[in-house]
């Protein structure tokens, strides 16, 4: 490495003396043939030399500058060398690159530098702030990145064996439905006044959840802080099962690190980056936001995940409003309206024909050659299979996964158009049990469904863009310092974050079918609940929409001053009860922390058994004693 030095510093060597010989050259020349002109016998006195033009140099291989942005990966790679490897920052030679200073972590390079930066931040504020206090030596944090890459990738074999399908449109979404029906069940109790029932005793009765026992209630300060112990010794027994089925029976046996990182998974990633900070109201609305403003953007140019991602973490980037023109009825605009939705359908069916036509290459979702093979064993390796498939999920067809009712349940679908819900459950029995089954299990429509979600939605390519949104949302600048995401101060700042969300979210709805389903049109829930605000709720419009465009339906601007005024108090108190609805028929059921982090402990425990199935056959003493015995 130190011979190589000099040939790389010396390089560049040449072309500096290069530029200078030219511009020394440009500047004598014409002092060169001024005196050349002189010394002819009785010639004139020349004139005054012409200043030489300005020398500007060539940059066909100028060095690109390095980014200011810590997101970048030349700025994520400087700060991963710089904590992670310091002794490889002295010398002029060119470092060697971060796969052969760092033991991998994934099988994708540009994965593991995102997850490289996040341990970096970690290690840094919470392992070296203290221990560089007792010694300078280094070997220490490689031991702890030794450790958390054997876990990396302990789980990243396991997780090619998990159904990414059904765990993340049918368990996950299942969890999520039965947190907003035991939401709305403890919040809308039976009980009427005087009797009064305290909404997260019922919540915890339905969901039961140890950890998270006993409830915490204001008046008994004990009760807090018990519930806060028991949520410390479970996170640290959910860490130590994890540690003993994943890590090699030498590291097991170290005690000093295996406590450490521990400490480090329990307390410092799950404690308070998962739970801590995605239980919160606020965090979960601000995520909403974020996701509007990607999905919502409208300019070709950004069209790509990583620069929407960018872009929609900026403080200041601005929350997409629905678009509220009215548009006046003419002939020749019904002509070409419908000119537009026959091409259209005709665009749709022929897509529709293609891609079933096509289905048939596509891979199958179950294997049956594994079932035949336990089929055909013997008794003894039938029964182990039984037991080891128990816990795995049965696969089911795409269209009948749970994400489907979820969303149903969470917009109120059955109370609202009961009409609407029951003919969607018509054809979705028509389409999996009918006589072509086109939704059924391994169906044309089963496996085109399939293909799509694999392709695009558990395509790897986006989880570096999301590890460095996430790493940009917790920790900007590379620290733990004030966050883009900050939390309200007070409920006035609480109860405007709740309204930009539910006014992102009805950036996404057409504004007819927000009209028809939210603004009370319909038979809804909430629709004979609400109460009208007034002036002061639309006021509150006013400031939430950022005093956003109106409609003015002038009827072609014959309508008089007053009508024109009365029409818009009519959208503004139309567009006040959609917001309303919005934020209490959905944002409502995040409002409670409490109830948030059942649902975290939930999806937490999911994963972990879905990629460990040990954990819910063995308790974490057996598998510390099977795995030191």
């Amino acid at each position: 490495m130190t011979a190589a030095a000099p040939v790389r510093a010396s390089t560049p060597r040449p072309k500096a003396a290069a530029t200078t010989s030219t511009s020394s050259h440009a500047a004598t020349a014409p002092a060169a043939a001024a005196s050349a002109f002189t010394s002819r016998p009785g010639a004139p006195p020349p004139a005054a030399p012409r200043p030489p033009p300005p020398f500007v140099p060539v940059t066909r291989r100028s060095k690109r500058p390095l980014s200011t942005d810590f997101l970048s990966d030349d700025a994520t790679a400087a700060f991963v060398r710089r904590v992670l490897c310091p002794q490889h920052q002295a010398g002029n030679g060119t470092p060697p690159p971060l796969e052969d200073l760092l033991p991998p972590l994934t099988s994708r390079n540009d994965v593991d530098l995102q997850l490289y930066a996040l341990l970096a931040v970690i290690l840094r504020d919470f392992v070296q702030a203290w221990y560089s206090k007792i010694t300078s030596d280094e070997t220490f944090v490689a031991e702890i990145l030794q450790i958390i890459a054997h876990c990396t990738r302990a789980l990243e074999q396991r997780l090619r064996k998990v159904d990414l399908e059904s765990l993340l449109l049918d368990e996950l979404p299942d969890l999520l439905d039965n947190h907003i029906t035991a939401y709305r069940t403890a919040h809308n109790p039976v009980a009427r006044p005087p009797t009064q029932v305290n909404p997260r005793d019922i919540y915890h009765a339905l969901c039961p959840l140890v950890p998270l026992s006993p409830v915490p209630k204001p008046e008994d300060p004990e009760s807090a802080a018990k519930q806060q112990e028991n949520e410390t010794m479970y996170r640290q027994l959910l860490v130590q099962g994890v540690l003993a089925i994943l890590l090699p029976t030498e590291d097991l046996e170290n005690e000093c690190l295996t406590a450490l990182v521990g400490q480090i998974l329990s307390e410092l990633i799950i404690g308070n980056v998962f739970i801590n900070k995605l239980a919160q109201p606020w965090m979960l609305w601000e995520i909403m936001i974020i996701l509007v403003r990607v999905l919502g953007k409208r300019e070709p140019e950004k069209t790509t995940l990583e620069e929407g991602v960018a872009e929609a973490l900026s403080p200041d980037a601005p929350i997409i409003e629905p678009e509220s023109s009215t548009r006046g009825w003419s002939f020749q605009g019904i002509f070409w309206g419908v000119i537009q939705w026959l091409f259209m359908a005709f665009t749709v069916v022929q897509l529709v024909v293609l891609t079933l036509a096509s289905s048939s290459s596509l891979p199958a979702r179950s294997t049956p050659a594994l079932d035949a093979k336990h089929s055909l064993a013997g008794s003894g390796s039938a029964t182990k299979a039984a037991k080891a498939n128990a816990s795995k999920p049965v696969k089911a067809p795409i269209v009948t996964f749970k994400l489907w009712s979820c969303i149903s349940s969470l917009i109120e679908l059955d109370a609202r158009t009961p009409w609407l819900s029951g003919a969607l459950s018509m054809l979705q029995f028509g389409a999996v049990s009918g006589p072509a089954k086109l939704a059924g299990l391994d169906g044309p429509l089963d496996r085109l469904l399939s293909h799509a979600i694999h392709s695009r939605l558990l395509d790897s390519s986006h989880l570096p863009t999301l590890l460095r949104a996430t790493r940009g949302a917790l920790f900007p600048n590379n620290a733990q310092g004030v966050s883009s995401l900050t939390p309200p101060a007070d409920e006035s700042q609480l109860r405007a974050l709740r309204r930009r969300c539910a006014s992102a979210l009805l950036a996404l709805v057409p504004r007819w079918l927000s009209r028809f389903y939210l603004s009370g049109r319909g038979l809804g829930l909430r629709s004979r609940t609400v109460p009208s605000r007034g002036l002061s709720g639309r006021g509150e419009l006013a400031t939430a929409r950022e005093e956003g465009e109106r409609d003015v339906g002038t009827s072609g601007g014959q309508a008089s001053t007053e009508e024109r005024e009365e029409s818009e108090e009519d959208r503004a108190a139309e567009e006040e009860r959609v917001l309303s609805e919005i934020e209490e028929g959905i944002l409502d059921v995040f409002s409670d922390e409490y109830c948030n982090r059942h649902l975290m402990y939930g999806i937490l425990e999911l994963i972990l058994v879905r990629l460990m199935p040990e954990l819910a056959e063995k308790g974490v003493a057996e598998l510390w004693d099977e795995r030191l015995s």
